[in-house]
């Protein structure tokens, strides 16, 4: 994808229920979780990380107040990839729901497999900390803690990149089934996709 910053997702680290509002913990998937943000770049290093949402918040609301999102759209950067669960936004480039004819699929191809460094990114960081990972049992902290925990192991895991440390665990890619985003479109952004979707 031309001009891409880095490829955004927000992924789901278990925890065990928390005593204050519970509820707002449990995720799509069922169990409690907090839900978090990270934008990584192509050698899958993390470079923005939002830890802080509780496991039920849909990932477009944790974009949409976050400080990157201000910071992205104050400095016309490049775009950010992301899955169809956020918003088409200038910096902001979604898959086109629907493709229709040859060049959308082949946009549709491209941008799922720029995209996927995101997942291939959280799929070895929960390798490398098994405790991020639902098999490695739930994390027995407070969500506060878990948050914190997270961006110890983000912060470790671009330290093994480094320093070429290999890693040689099994690396797992969850199929993306987030939901998709139903919300008003960008007029203008829909235009730059149309542009970049007739360079396929």
């Amino acid at each position: 994808m031309p001009n891409c910053i880095g490829a955004v997702d927000g992924t789901l680290i278990p925890i065990i229920a928390p005593r204050v509002r519970e509820d707002i913990y449990v995720c799509r998937k069922g169990y409690h979780a907090i839900n978090v943000q990270a934008v990584v770049t192509p050698d899958m290093r993390f470079t923005d990380v939002v830890a802080q949402w509780p496991g039920s918040t849909h990932d477009n609301t944790i974009f949409e107040n976050c400080g990157l999102k201000a910071w992205v759209e104050a400095n016309n950067v490049g775009w950010l990839i992301g899955d169809a669960g956020y918003a088409l936004k200038p910096y902001m480039l979604t898959p086109k729901i629907r493709p229709t004819t040859q060049q959308e699929n082949a946009f549709n191809l491209a941008h799922s497999r720029t995209r996927m460094v995101v997942e291939r990114a959280f799929g070895l960081l929960k390798s490398r900390f098994r405790c991020l990972h639902k098999t490695g049992g739930f994390l027995q902290i407070t969500p506060e803690k878990a948050a914190k925990v997270f961006v110890v192991c983000a912060k470790l895991h671009n330290m093994c990149i480094d320093d070429a440390v290999v890693f040689d665990g099994q690396v797992h890619v969850a199929p993306d089934n987030a939901p998709p985003y139903i919300g008003a479109l960008d007029p203008n952004a829909q235009r730059d996709r149309r542009a970049i979707i007739a360079r396929f």
